[in-house]
């Protein structure tokens, strides 16, 4: 495996994809008013391409390269295409919340309000967790977020689907 084939554009071009699929579905469900309300499509549509493109780049790797690829390339190539993803969730979260639509965090704030309400929850119970949400909803905290769980969900998806596609030149099947 000397002559092992350049990860980089791969990774760059899976990233790239999912990413735009991540935003041209918040900009679809933004266009159709229904950001708030159908929030959970975005993450559905999101998980289910990032599964995809995590196999699909992984796959393009190990028939590039002969057939082999080790657990670790698997990762690394996983982890590579969720987080350029990321970065550009991130680009357009920022964009989206400061250019796009400013009063964002309010609207979401106000229908989180009368989901506690629907609950039960006393006036005082929503205050306090009003307060504490209204702390994690700046772009370096929402950033970070965005970061950690991207980095989570892509590393348990890229050590799975490397565990059942890893082939060495030592594997005697």
């Amino acid at each position: 495996m000397e002559n092992q084939t350049s990860s980089k554009g791969i990774i760059l071009n899976n990233g790239l994809y999912l990413g735009l699929i991540g935003v041209i579905t918040a900009l679809i469900l933004y266009a159709m008013g229904k950001s708030l309300e159908l929030q959970w499509v975005s993450s559905v549509v999101g998980f289910v391409a990032t599964v995809a493109f995590i196999i699909f780049g992984i796959k393009q790797y190990k028939d590039a390269n002969g057939g082999f690829i080790s657990w670790g390339q698997g990762v690394k190539i996983g982890m590579g295409i969720v987080m350029i993803s990321a970065l550009i969730t991130i680009a357009y979260t920022i964009l989206f919340t400061t250019v796009i639509e400013p009063d964002f965090q309010a609207q979401a704030m106000e229908v989180q309000k009368q989901a506690w309400i629907d609950q039960g929850l006393s006036d005082e119970q929503i205050e306090a967790a009003a307060d504490m949400a209204e702390k994690f909803q700046g772009p370096g905290i929402a950033s970070a977020f965005i970061l950690a769980f991207s980095a989570f969900i892509g590393f348990v998806i890229s050590a799975i689907v490397s565990a059942i596609m890893k082939k060495s030149e030592n594997d005697g099947y």
